[in-house]
């Protein structure tokens, strides 16, 4: 593809490709900056861009995976479910055991779940994206995206307090 063409069929989506970008970022610096590394990818890959049906869908799914990029890199790395049980410096060994324990298995419950809720879940209470973002990311309705979290949650905590009750009746 020849500059000319590149200029009439990818420049014009500019404005398109910002609203995506908007729509997922809150700050227009970052929206700008994936908007213009989804042009600089597009120009380096425009010899093949003939072999895709729709170069604007490419475009637009550059421009979401790009700013999905930026959204986890913003993220902080403390990982959440453990947050959930921090403790104190000064608490006994045995209760850090426990609530050692009590990660692993709920992580190992999380990995059980069907896929769509395993995403939904890490994404929230893990990666700790609003349900706004989450649905964005799968194409899902927010109402979906709830539902999917409050079932995720609810299995979990029913698996969590079964196995609980189980290690208990066997000490």
């Amino acid at each position: 593809m020849e500059l000319e063409i590149f200029k009439k069929t990818i420049i014009p989506l500019r404005d398109k490709l910002m609203h995506v970008s908007l729509n997922l970022l809150a700050d227009k610096a970052d929206a700008e900056d994936v908007v213009q590394d989804a042009f600089l990818k597009l120009w380096l890959m425009r010899d093949r861009l003939s072999s895709y049906r729709s170069v604007e869908a490419l475009a637009v799914m550059m421009v979401k995976n790009l700013a999905i990029d930026t959204i986890r890199k913003q993220r902080p790395e403390e990982d959440r479910i453990d947050a959930i049980f921090a403790y104190e410096a000064a608490e006994r060994p045995d209760t850090m055991l426990e609530q050692s324990d009590a990660v692993a298995c709920i992580r190992r419950l999380i990995d059980r779940l069907p896929s769509i809720q395993q995403s939904i879940i890490r994404m929230k209470d893990i990666e700790g994206y609003e349900i706004a973002e989450i649905a964005t990311i799968t194409g899902a309705q927010e109402e979906a995206v709830r539902m999917n979290l409050s079932r995720a949650r609810k299995k979990i905590r029913e698996q969590f307090m079964r196995l609980n009750r189980e290690n208990n009746g066997n000490r």
